[in-house]
C-alpha cells in the first residue's frame, strides 16, 4: 500500500534507527526502498543485512549521483498506491503511516509536522504546519502516487526539495493539513543542509522567480511567500 523511499549516503550511524522505525509501523503493508548513493561507510552492508531479514525491504545501489537522483530512482521502482520520503538520518513514529492514511480521504497528499531531535533522540522542538505551504521538505507528507507521478526532483541541485514543493503546490494538488508531528528530524552536523551554499541559494531563487513568472497570479503569490521565508531562514542561519 505504501512505498517509503530512503536515499542513503554515509548514514551508518543513523540508518538502523531509521529502518527500525519504518519496520515498526502499525501499517504493515509497506515496502521500504533503500537507495544507496555509493556510500563509503557501512551503510550498504547495513541496508543489505536488514533486507536479508525482511522481504519488505529492497536495496537499490547507484553510483554517486546525489539525493535527487536517489529519490527519483526510488519513486520509479516503487509499487505502492501511496508514497512517502524519509531521510536516512531521520525516523518516524510507529503510527506515522496510520495517521496519514486515516486523513488522506479524497485529497492528493497529507501534510503534517515534525520534531527536531538530537542524535540520541532527545526532542528539541516541535513544529506543526499552519497551512500546506509551511514546510518545503517532501518528507512530512504522504502522497498518492498519481498526484506526483508527473513531478521529479531537480538533479544536481542541493535545494531540490524546495523546487519539488513549489511544483507540487503549483500543480493544484489537493491537500489536508493535520496537527501531527510524528516525523523525527535529526540534527545531523554532517548533513548537506547543515552548511551554507550561497551559489546554490542563488540558483534556487532564480529558479523560483522563473516558476513565478510562468505561473498564474495565485502561483506567483505562493512562490513569493516561499522566497521570503527562505531568505529569512538563510539570513538566520
Amino acid at each position: 500500500m505504501i512505498s517509503i523511499i530512503v536515499p542513503v549516503y554515509n548514514a551508518a550511524s543513523y540508518l538502523p534507527a531509521c529502518i527500525d522505525s519504518l519496520l515498526a509501523q502499525t501499517v504493515q503493508d509497506i515496502e521500504v526502498l533503500l537507495v544507496d548513493d555509493l556510500s563509503t561507510d557501512d551503510s550498504l552492508s547495513i541496508a543489505r543485512a536488514y533486507a536479508s531479514r525482511d522481504t519488505r525491504i529492497r536495496v537499490i545501489p547507484q553510483s554517486h549521483k546525489g539525493q535527487s537522483v536517489a529519490r527519483n530512482t526510488g519513486f520509479r521502482q516503487s509499487k505502492g498506491e501511496f508514497v512517502a520520503f524519509v531521510d536516512a538520518d531521520d525516523r518516524i513514529e510507529s503510527d506515522w503511516c496510520e495517521q496519514h492514511l486515516a486523513a488522506i480521504g479524497g485529497v492528493d497528499y497529507v501534510q503534517s509536522g515534525y520534531r527536531r531531535i538530537t542524535p540520541s533522540a532527545q526532542v528539541i522542538s516541535t513544529h506543526s504546519p499552519l497551512h500546506q505551504y509551511r514546510f518545503t521538505s517532501p518528507c512530512m507528507r504522504l502522497y498518492r502516487r498519481d498526484a506526483i507521478k508527473h513531478l521529479a526532483f531537480t538533479e544536481g541541485f542541493i535545494y531540490e526539495d524546495v523546487l519539488f514543493s513549489a511544483d507540487l503546490w503549483l500543480s493544484g494538488a489537493k491537500t489536508r493539513v493535520i496537527r501531527y508531528a510524528g516525523y523525527l528530524y535529526t540534527l545531523n552536523p554532517l548533513s548537506t543542509t547543515a552548511s551554507s551554499h550561497p551559489e546554490d541559494q542563488q540558483r534556487l531563487f532564480k529558479a523560483l522567480r522563473e516558476k513565478g513568472r510562468q505561473a498564474s497570479l495565485k502561483g506567483k503569490g505562493i512562490i513569493l511567500y516561499t522566497m521570503i521565508r527562505l531568505k529569512l531562514h538563510f539570513i538566520r542561519s
